[in-house]
């Protein structure tokens, strides 16, 4: 079977085309490059190994991770494809990132490149180079519901390192394409089948952070590119009382305690950003427990919503602890989790994703629209 697969440079997708070509597949690279540096001549040559050396090691699909997706494929003996993606991610993942902030909302750019950006435009290229599958190294996994026949996606078998929150968008047609080799291994496993083979990312680090913001400081990126959301405003108590004057909505979030700039006799929380009064809302821990949420934008991974009430549970951030709850479907856009007595959830944000699982299956997943 002729295979492709996406190499971000990481140890994982390399070691999911080495265990494909071990299996006797005709594998094919692709890397996708999302920043723009083109052309063959010397000069372009030279300005991509300068931004390779200048990329950090915490971030994914930097120029460093198209020259190791390149050595491993040179390592493995397969051809590697280096794919301009740039103008898509640009517009469909950090123009989301921006709109978001500006709308007092916070991202998930991660969920959106591999709803936008890897799933459809991997998968259009491999099915260009006349591949049967594309193969990425997520450590998720697809299998068939033995009742409807559907595709299901299931979390990673290690809990750890799970993935199956990032890609609760996929369709059945998707998942259908789609093959995840790494999914059923834990991740010293997968560091110890790099090693044996030699490749050079064996060692190499997870990515942690935002790849397209290259100091971590998501405040200087969105004064760049949206200078007019930085406007001051109050900083409110929950009850009511001014405590101070922030410089722009765009540098909180729901959650958070760090950087709040005032004093007061508790430790205090972002409970809220309010648009419509251009204020930050602060409060007590407990304040941050809620009891719901509702989301907006749901997509089931069956191809359509339940008919009634589902028990559930339901995560709202990567690696967070998932919550048992019910679930509401009011309409096929639109879901109302509720959390089990003693379940409550802390920091409930818009603008994040909520996923619900039955066990370690994915029911689907929506955008958290507000906390109840």
């Amino acid at each position: 079977m002729r295979i492709a697969v996406a190499m971000s440079g990481g140890v994982d997708s390399a070691v999911a085309a080495a265990v494909l070509k071990a299996q006797g597949h005709d594998v094919v690279g692709l890397t996708m490059k999302l920043w723009v540096c083109s052309g063959s001549d010397p000069q372009a040559k030279a300005r991509e190994a300068e931004l390779a050396a200048k990329s950090r090691g915490d971030v994914c699909c930097s120029p460093k991770d198209v020259l190791d997706a390149r050595d491993v494929a040179h390592a493995l003996g397969i051809p590697h494809h280096v794919l301009e993606m740039a103008d898509d991610f640009s517009q469909q993942v950090i123009g989301q990132f921006v709109d978001d902030y500006a709308r007092g909302r916070t991202p998930s750019p991660c969920v959106r490149c591999n709803e936008r950006v890897k799933s459809k435009g991997l998968v259009r290229a491999a099915r260009e180079l006349g591949c049967e599958k594309l193969a990425t190294g997520h450590y998720a996994r697809i299998d068939t519901d033995p009742a409807t026949g559907k595709f299901r996606l299931r979390a990673g078998q290690d809990p750890a390192r799970d993935q199956s929150y990032f890609l609760f968008p996929l369709t059945q047609d998707e998942l259908a394409y789609l093959h995840f080799p790494v999914g059923e291994l834990p991740k010293p496993e997968v560091r110890r089948i790099a090693a044996e083979l030699g490749l050079s990312v064996a060692d190499k680090p997870d990515s942690q952070e935002i790849c397209f913001v290259k100091d971590n400081d998501h405040r200087r990126f969105l004064r760049e590119k949206i200078p007019e959301a930085f406007r001051p405003g109050p900083i409110l108590h929950a009850d009511g009382r001014r405590l101070g004057e922030h410089q722009g909505l765009v540098g909180y979030t729901v959650g958070q305690r760090r950087g709040l700039g005032v004093a007061w006799t508790e430790p205090l929380y972002v409970l809220e950003l309010d648009v419509a009064r251009n204020a930050v809302i602060l409060g007590p821990d407990d304040a941050l427990r809620a009891s719901g949420l509702e989301a907006r934008a749901m997509h089931w991974i069956g191809g359509e919503a339940p008919r009634a009430s589902v028990v559930a549970q339901a995560r709202i951030r990567h690696r967070g602890t998932r919550a048992e709850c019910r679930v509401e479907v009011p309409d096929a856009h639109t879901a109302i989790v509720r959390f089990a007595p003693g379940a409550e959830v802390r920091a409930v944000t818009p603008g994040q994703a909520v996923v619900l699982y039955d066990g370690d299956v994915v029911l689907g997943g929506g955008w958290i629209e507000r906390a109840l």
